[in-house]
């Protein structure tokens, strides 16, 4: 165990969550299954069970560093404050030069703060098979999870079942890697039933992964190559605030997963979800007997029907008539939006941004 690690990636602000993820709290430090955790404090908990506490990092926004050593009770050190969002592989490329300094033999695993995992027990124990694979082979591995639906909100990864890794029960080397494919793609990946939902926790040994960011993005690799010197000493700050001003916004999924040959899946039941959509954490919300899922809040409902409604604790809603609308109303933002366009949700946020600027993110 003494060269598991573990990156936390928290920076993102869950804009499909809007409005109740905000940019001064975004979703993953809320406790938004009402489970007495916040969803970071949930993963940070998860992933100590198999992974020493002192070999955990954060890469979350700098606005949000205190909250984060506040909820986790973390050294300070450990939790890389990024000046700008810069999407996934900037995060994992200054996560992994960091932890590169402390133990060049370390194995990395990747993982978003804000997603759900039911079956923790069998979790750990997929892990630590992951770990195990990762630690003695040059390869990029995800964890796959069997899709029930087609979603677009996801990456998906169709698997080689021809190519079966041995010793490794459901490790498959990677056929194709999509990065969110539209509504018609991803009825045609169900169909086919050999791709699976990337979860978004990727596990390397840092040398695989620094090789694979210096081969498929050598620009980003040399920015952090050149200063790493500098991590973990006073000069840090400064060298990634002028490193993430310069560097371009792309996600690891572009950047390396979808390029690599190199790339493994392991295929697994986790009871995962991502919650990054009103109706993904719907489906961990009791429902009524007429198929409306009420997340939070005081509501009278009357001829309504496959609903997903979220009301403000203070308030009280009486709703009639309607059908499949996600129905959300905070202090000071009311949504209303049909449930088969949810995805646009980041659409309308950015027309929000524009006529009110930054008042209601």
């Amino acid at each position: 165990m003494d060269n598991r690690y573990v990156l936390i990636m928290a920076g993102g602000v869950g804009s499909r969550f809007w409005p109740l993820s905000r940019r001064e709290r975004p979703k993953q430090f809320m406790d938004i299954l009402d489970t007495g955790e916040t969803l970071i404090q949930q993963t940070f908990r998860r992933f100590k069970t198999f992974c020493p506490e002192e070999h955990i990092f954060v890469v979350t926004n700098s606005e949000h560093k205190e909250m984060a050593v506040e909820q986790l009770g973390i050294d300070p050190e450990r939790v890389l404050a990024e000046p700008f969002r810069r999407n996934t592989a900037p995060c994992i490329a200054y996560g992994t030069f960091r932890i590169l300094k402390d133990n060049p033999e370390a194995v990395i695993a990747v993982t978003p703060s804000d997603h759900l995992i039911l079956k923790e027990s069998v979790f750990g124990e997929v892990m630590s098979k992951a770990y195990d694979f990762a630690e003695k082979n040059n390869a990029l591995l995800t964890l796959g999870i069997k899709p029930n639906r087609p979603e677009t909100g996801y990456g998906y990864i169709q698997a080689n079942e021809k190519k079966k890794v041995e010793g490794y029960e459901k490790l498959l080397k990677v056929k194709t890697f999509t990065e969110k494919p539209d509504i018609e793609l991803a009825r045609v990946f169900i169909e086919s039933g050999d791709f699976y939902w990337n979860s978004g926790i990727f596990i390397w040994n840092a040398r695989s992964i620094i090789n694979a960011l210096e081969k498929h993005l050598p620009d980003l690799y040399s920015a952090f190559d050149d200063g790493k010197d500098l991590l973990g000493t006073e000069k840090e700050e400064n060298f990634i605030a002028q490193t993430y001003a310069t560097c371009g916004s792309i996600s690891i999924d572009y950047g390396i997963m979808e390029k690599a040959d190199n790339v493994y899946v392991m295929c697994t039941d986790l009871g995962w979800s991502d919650l990054g959509t009103w109706s993904s954490l719907s489906e961990h919300t009791s429902i009524d007997k007429n198929g409306n899922a009420v997340v939070r809040g005081v509501v009278f409902s009357y001829e309504n029907h496959g609903n997903i409604i979220n009301i403000a604790p203070d308030k009280v809603a009486i709703l009639q008539g309607l059908k499949d609308f996600i129905i959300v109303n905070t202090d000071d933002v009311l949504l209303i939006v049909k449930k088969d366009d949810e995805q646009n949700i980041k659409h309308y946020l950015d027309a929000v941004r524009k006529k009110t600027h930054e008042k209601f993110l």
